[in-house]
């Protein structure tokens, strides 16, 4: 098959200055288009990284043909150039910033009318971040085939995590790019949306881009045609697409120290108010509707799955119950037994819940550490601003120990793997004890194998000390076992199933 777009010849990695790879070798061939599956999501993001130039090559060489005859002419005109003019890439993160260019967005921002409007709107920033080249894909195509187009007025920081991958997608698009590379781009996508994956594959591929994906082995998608199966030694075996669905793998399983929990968790007193009471709620943002006429309570110990497509309202519905949406005060809603607007303070709200959602990596100052950041759960400030009791310095070293974090105390939260920033995350919901527990996407980004630890984990601590639980998934096999109730959105209503 055709000429090589990329070789990795016999390559010892370093990434983030941890030890990533000891003998990686990868040829990548016009025609090609990889799905990269590993046991490490980390693992993963350094292969990616290699891919475009951001590792350390301790030994080894990588040649990166399908730059060639671009870097010759871009030379012989006396123009800058570089091979990653040619890559687009979709990573885990999505760092925007608003008019001003600063990135100081804050997490309530997002249910603030007016503080929204700091933040571009899609069409802006994807006019704005388009590089100035010409090709196949425009504005107009890729806001179509990304299904942007109803969303291009929509403030960026209004996006739920489904539309933030849509819109990074078209943004790689609009770049003109001879290679595209993703990082887990199912990732946040409801079930529809992942199903039809695979026909925006094939049309990018079509459209003469080549495609690497990194993915898990169970989410490859149509419009691959290998597949490479990823570790630290390198590469360990290659596949046609069409072999790989015939082979069946051994799953590796984890586990932590269960009985830790013994001395993390204390006994409580359950109340026996509901805990939440939402009557006839309907929210607004201008002409739409979010949500509309939902009843919904949710007594101490119930567990619930919180389930809909990308935008049916779900981060509205948490943010009404975490006390960051402005219109709860306009509604009948009850929280711990007290209506709000009657004068309870958002600390107040705050201090009976815990809550982790993957976007709130975006909202920490780049000075904190695991430590400050799992400490802050006590606090439910976006960071460790406050001087900390030698018990609370106590229960946060338990939890960095259960989840394996101690030797990250002091590393800047920023500079963790996405799996390390997830248990931190999920420590610093779990921290106070919270009597009602609110996961969104709890182990979004994260790796068959810490998927399925996440959900060990939550059903042993269910066990353990059994909180009201609020999970939001969109896949069925991350919830967590002993689940009592579904409650679904679509368009705004609301219907619950046992």
């Amino acid at each position: 098959m055709g000429t090589k777009l990329i070789d990795i010849d016999c390559c010892q990695v370093v990434f983030k200055g941890i030890h990533a790879f000891d003998s990686l070798s990868f040829a990548w061939k016009q025609g090609q288009h990889w799905a990269i599956i590993a046991d490490s999501g980390w693992l993963q993001t350094a292969f990616l990284e290699t891919i475009r130039g951001n590792s350390i090559l301790v030994k080894g060489k990588i040649s990166r043909e399908f730059a060639t005859t671009y870097l010759a002419e871009m030379a012989e005109k006396k123009h800058l150039a570089s091979f990653r003019d040619l890559i687009a890439y979709v990573s885990q993160d999505y760092i925007f910033r608003n008019k001003s260019n600063q990135q100081n967005f804050y997490f309530q921002q997002r249910f603030n009318s007016t503080a929204a409007e700091e933040s571009d709107t899609v069409l802006e920033y994807l006019e704005k971040t388009a590089r100035k080249k010409q090709g196949y894909w425009t504005l107009d195509s890729v806001l179509d085939l990304l299904g942007l187009t109803q969303l291009a007025d929509k403030s960026l920081i209004k996006l739920s995590n489904g539309e933030c991958r849509r819109m990074a997608i078209a943004q790689g698009l609009l770049a003109q790019p001879k290679l595209f590379v993703m990082d887990h781009p199912m990732t946040g996508l409801d079930v529809q949306t992942r199903l039809e994956f695979g026909t925006l594959v094939k049309r990018i591929t079509d459209a003469g881009v080549q495609v690497l994906i990194c993915t898990d082995s169970d989410q490859i998608p149509e419009g691959i045609s290998h597949v490479a199966k990823l570790s630290s030694t390198g590469i360990d075996q290659v596949w046609l697409r069409e072999d790989f669905r015939m082979h069946s793998r051994k799953r590796v399983v984890k586990s932590w120290d269960w009985q830790q929990l013994d001395h993390l968790f204390s006994a409580q007193e359950r109340s026996h108010e509901p805990l939440i009471e939402l009557r006839n709620v309907t929210i607004r943002y201008g002409e739409k509707q979010i949500l509309k006429q939902v009843d919904w309570q949710v007594r101490a110990g119930e567990k619930w799955v919180l389930q809909g497509p990308n935008g049916s309202g779900k981060s509205t519905l948490i943010s009404l119950v975490i006390g960051e949406h402005p219109q709860a005060y306009s509604q009948e809603i009850y929280l711990f037994g007290r209506r709000r607007g009657t004068g309870e303070s958002i600390w107040e709200v705050k201090r009976p819940i815990g809550f982790m959602a993957p976007e709130l990596t975006r909202f920490f100052p780049s000075n904190q550490t695991c430590r400050k950041v799992i400490l802050s759960g006590y606090f439910d400030t976006m960071g460790l601003f406050k001087k900390t009791t030698e018990h609370q310095e106590s229960v946060a070293e338990g939890w960095m120990k259960f989840f394996g974090l101690s030797e990250d105390s002091e590393r800047l939260f920023s500079r963790l793997s996405l799996e390390k920033q997830r248990w931190a995350l999920l420590a610093r919901a779990l921290i106070k004890q919270p009597s009602l527990l609110i996961l969104d996407e709890a182990s979004q980004g994260m790796d068959a194998i810490q998927r399925q630890l996440v959900k060990d984990t939550l059903t042993q601590i269910c066990n353990y000390y059994s909180p009201a639980l609020i999970f939001v998934s969109h896949l069925a096999e991350d919830i967590p076992d002993g689940m009592d109730y579904t409650l679904r959105l679509h368009e705004g209503e609301a219907w619950v199933e046992n």
